[in-house]
């Protein structure tokens, strides 16, 4: 099995990598989707309504990795 997807193109591995994921999620839960948008359009009203700023995604990173170096 390891000789046959050594030998798969970068695209099928991605297209393998992408099923497999898929495959060990399993099927959405309603309820956590219906948990995860809420959550989403909190931290959105929360943002355009001024009570919270978002921090750049590359500030996050920089913060993170400099505290793994610890």
């Amino acid at each position: 099995m390891e000789a046959k997807i050594r030998s798969l193109s970068l695209e099928d591995k991605t297209e393998l990598i992408r099923f497999l994921i898929a495959d060990l999620d399993g099927p959405a839960d309603a309820d956590v989707e219906r948990a995860w948008a809420l959550e989403a359009e909190r931290r959105h009203r929360e943002i355009v309504e001024g009570k919270v700023k978002p921090i750049p995604a590359r500030e996050v990173f920089q913060s993170l990795r400099a505290r793994l170096k610890k």
